[in-house]
Parts: C-alpha cells; structure tokens; sequence
C-alpha cells in the first residue's frame, strides 16, 4: 500500500482506512503468525517487521463523550466560524458607567417611576450678597441660589452673573422659583456663555417686593448642529 499525507481538512474514507487495517494485521502475521494476546507483544511485533516505530504505550478510549464548548469572556483573539442553533440573545443591563459619557443614537426611554437627572455630588447652593444683582459662583451641573433681599420694583428686570465653569456657550439653563418669597411674582431667564450665564429675574407683580427668593438650576447640554 502506498503512504498517503493528508492535508487539514481531507476526509479519511473506510476503504483507506481497511487497508491500514489489513496491512497492520499482515505485518504482525508475519511475525508471529497469530493475532497477539498482549500491548507488549503488538509492540514486539511491529518492531520487528519494521513497519511502524516501536511505541512505549498504548492508549485505549472507552466510552467518550463530546461536550459542546461553553464559550465564556473573551479576553484576546477573535471567535469566528461559530455556528450555533439554540441561540438566545439576551437584552443588555447597563450598569454602572465607569467611563466620563455615554452617547445613545436612539430614544432613551425611562419607564415606571424612573426620572433623569443628576446624582448626589452633582448639585450645590450658593449665597448672592449685598444686592439682587451681585454675581455668584458655583461651578455644578445643578443647584440653588439664594437671592439677596434687596428691593425690586414692579415691573422691573434684574440681572446678575452666576460663573460656573460647567456652563457652555449655547448650553440651556432650566430654572424654578423654588422657594421664598411670593409664588407667581416673577419671571426667569438666562444666557448662556463659557463658564458662566446671565441671569434675569423680574417681578411681574404690581408692586416692590424685597424678598430672598431661591431659584433652583440645571444645566443641559445644547447644541445647534
């Protein structure tokens, strides 16, 4: 019988595999001239008819089972040519971000009870002193300010700077009158700029009121293209 080398991938037919069979058998035959009883005679065997390398063991498979691979994390490489027909794709649970953003190309959507906003540490308060249009400075994406107390006539507009760094240019300032003073009695509104936005208050009522209201703020991120 001619020896044969196979390539990756090559089927091995029954009858190849016949002749390997017959020509093992003729070779020991030759030799002994009957089938042997013991590993260490097929090894004496083969060795003397110089048709295989003298083997120190053989191995016997009884009953083995092929496990279909689990595949786990993959730290390196790549996986392909993977088929698979029970496969279930299971929605992701996001968690906690450890990166500085996150970026969706869709609709967030909050269901139930949920609400978007910012956590503890993001907020502040701040003080404004000596007049309704004295400047503040607290550089949070959201918190409180307390407004002096100085009077403002009807019908009038003050204005004062709060400086705070996360503000940008174009950026959106939601604001409430939260607390103090007369509810309804006045009007908000803010400019932004980089790293800080003017503030206007007025009183829409029909008279002066000298009261330290609190207005509570948070910063949003626009853009215009």
């Amino acid at each position: 019988m001619t020896s044969t080398v196979f390539s990756s991938g090559t089927v091995i037919e029954s009858p190849w595999l016949n002749d390997i069979n017959a020509a093992i058998y003729t070779a020991i035959a030759n030799v002994s001239g009957s089938p042997p009883n013991t590993t260490a005679q097929v090894v004496t065997n083969l060795s003397q008819a110089g048709g295989l390398a003298t083997q120190n063991t053989v191995q016997t498979l009884t009953n083995k089972t092929l496990v279909a691979p689990i595949l786990g994390t993959v730290t390196s490489g790549n996986i392909s040519a993977c088929t698979s027909t029970s496969m279930v794709m299971v929605t992701p649970v996001i968690g906690a971000a450890t990166g500085t953003s996150l970026s969706t190309t869709g609709n967030q959507v909050i269901s139930g009870t949920g609400k978007q906003g910012y956590a503890t540490g993001s907020g502040g308060v701040v003080t404004q002193l000596t007049s309704k249009a004295t400047g503040v400075t607290l550089s949070k994406s959201t918190g409180q300010i307390t407004l002096n107390n100085a009077a403002l006539a009807a019908s009038t507009t003050v204005s004062f700077t709060l400086t705070n760094t996360v503000i940008e240019a174009g950026d959106i300032l939601v604001m409430n009158h939260i607390s103090g003073g007369t509810a309804g009695s006045y009007s908000l509104n803010a400019q932004s700029a980089a790293g800080s936005a003017s503030i206007n208050v007025r009183n829409i009522s029909l008279g002066s009121l000298s009261e330290d209201i609190v207005i509570a703020f948070a910063v949003v991120k626009a853009v215009v293209s």
